[in-house]
């Protein structure tokens, strides 16, 4: 699956990626103790390009039993400590040898994901495979720099803090940006010793086998990386109710999220971090430099197809710009975002996820109409690509924060302009909401970006930017939008457990 191309993938044409996908090669079976195998009954699943809405490929159907299966494989590894108790450097060295590896499969990562999810290729290989490869080796980097701890105590004792993986992990992630979010949790989990066991979406299976192979192939020990592909409802709620599963760490919606919470209750009392999603809000005020401000706030609405936990859909616009705020937020919509192949680099839209998805967004759009928003500009199937789950950019006027537009996680590229009197009541506005994942404010005014930053409720906040990131930087959020946080040295510490060892020196 490497590239069989000299010339970089960065450069390829639409002819070129389509090429390449005639001469792709699946592995469509589970990953387990280094191996892959059917699924124990032999079930599948037909997962289908979004993009035309033919089949793709057979996908093996996991179940409890393969769980089972692939969880005492995970035990079995940590317990025999072949990567638990290995050196730190190295585990850091087979770490980065992963990271290699996923670099080398630039091409083959970027297919995967463009053809089972509608990502454009020029996301994938501008994005998601660059940013995966730079969190998993932050990860591998930061392996040597846990540390424990020595306590000051009586002369007569000795007190030292241990810090140890937790054991095995199970890791549930989500189809907009498979590759990413699985090393995102991955690199954590992995570079502290842990063993796993990865479920990703149905939609978006293929990125997480490959990943698997590679693991296996930079010198991860049987065991150690286990994929059970499968549905959530089968393979997803198995593996967070399992009794020897010690952790959960999930990305996805919130009511899948409080599911899991309530698994972990009625099981071992496992640890949970959730990542839930939002409805995150872009503050213009009228001070702001309008043309920068609309064209991140352009970014932030439909990047991704809007199939972003950090989108920021809801608008949240001072009156006195509002009018000249829309028509150059339709003008550089326009500019910026045209749906088409994925497999094109000059596209920069792709098709939603799935059917199912598709109709969800466009009965959201639906509802804008009826509770009385103003359409400003799309709303429906771009002509010419009916045989996919396209769905045009999407812009509401005139909306209140009481429509289910302004208050319910879309996930699509819809987005809903609000108007504001001021900076206080922008606040107040913003804070009107079950989720707290992501904010921004545009303002020459640092006392007015300081005074939000410190009042609205949520985990990352943007001032003057949207979406900007570093592998140092937490991504996670308060209220709906979960606990715990992703990428950054805080997110090793949730695949870890501290010991507190005594011992008398009377």
């Amino acid at each position: 699956m490497s590239t069989s191309s000299p010339k970089p993938v960065a450069t390829w044409s639409a002819e070129d990626w389509h090429a390449r996908a005639k001469t792709l090669s699946l592995d469509t079976r589970l990953f387990i103790d280094g191996a892959f195998r059917p699924a124990a009954d032999g079930r599948t699943f037909t997962t289908v390009n979004p993009a035309t809405g033919a089949p793709l490929a057979e996908i093996a159907r996991g179940s409890q039993s393969d769980l089972n299966v692939a969880v005492a494989a995970a035990r079995r590894a940590f317990r025999s400590g072949s990567w638990s108790r290995q050196a730190p450097r190295a585990r850091m060295a087979v770490l980065q040898r992963f990271a290699d590896f996923i670099e080398a499969h630039a091409d083959a990562f970027a297919l995967l994901d463009a053809l089972e999810i509608g990502k454009p290729v020029s996301s994938l290989t501008g994005f998601d495979i660059p940013c995966a490869v730079t969190n998993l080796r932050f990860a591998a980097e930061a392996i040597d720099k846990m540390e424990g701890a020595v306590t000051n105590t009586a002369q007569e004792a000795f007190h030292y803090i241990l810090r140890e993986p937790l054991g095995v992990v199970g890791l549930i992630v989500p189809w907009n940006y498979p590759l990413m979010m699985a090393c995102w949790k991955l690199g954590p989990a992995l570079a502290t010793g842990n063993s796993v066991v990865l479920k990703p979406a149905e939609q978006s299976s293929l990125s997480a086998l490959l990943l698997a192979r590679l693991f296996s192939e930079a010198g991860g020990p049987d065991g150690v990386f286990n994929v059970i592909t499968g549905f959530g409802e089968e393979v997803g709620q198995a593996l967070a109710l399992h009794g020897d599963v010690d952790k959960i760490g999930f990305t996805g919606s919130g009511a899948v999220g409080g599911l899991i919470l309530e698994y972990a209750g009625r099981s071992n009392l496992k640890q949970v971090t959730l990542e839930c999603g939002g409805k995150s809000p872009q503050i213009m005020l009228a001070d702001c430099d309008l043309d920068t401000a609309v064209r991140n706030a352009v970014i932030g609405s439909y990047a991704n197809q809007g199939e972003v936990c950090a989108a920021g859909s809801r608008l949240l616009v001072e009156e006195a710009i509002h009018d000249a705020f829309v028509e150059k937020f339709t003008a550089t919509t326009r500019a910026l975002f045209c749906p088409g192949d994925p497999l094109d680099p000059a596209t920069t839209m792709g098709p939603l996820v799935d059917a199912g998805h598709q109709q969800k967004v466009l009965s959201f759009i639906e509802s804008g109409r009826q509770e009385g928003a103003s359409l400003a500009f799309g709303g429906g199937i771009p002509r010419d690509l009916n045989a996919g789950c396209y769905v045009e950019p999407t812009l509401f006027t005139g909306v209140d924060n009481a429509m289910t537009i302004a208050r319910e996680e879309i996930f699509g590229p819809v987005t809903a302009v609000i108007p504001v009197k001021n900076l206080e009541h922008a606040i107040s506005v913003a804070n009107d909401t079950d989720f707290g994942l992501a904010a921004s404010i545009w303002t020459q005014d640092l006392r007015k970006a300081h005074r939000f930053a410190r009042e609205v409720a949520a985990g990352m906040v943007w001032i003057n930017t949207y979406f900007d990131y570093d592998a140092t930087a937490p991504w996670g959020g308060f209220k709906r939008s979960g606990n715990g946080r992703d990428k950054c040295l805080e997110a090793l510490t949730h695949y870890t457990q501290t010991k507190s060892v005594w011992m008398s020196l009377a």
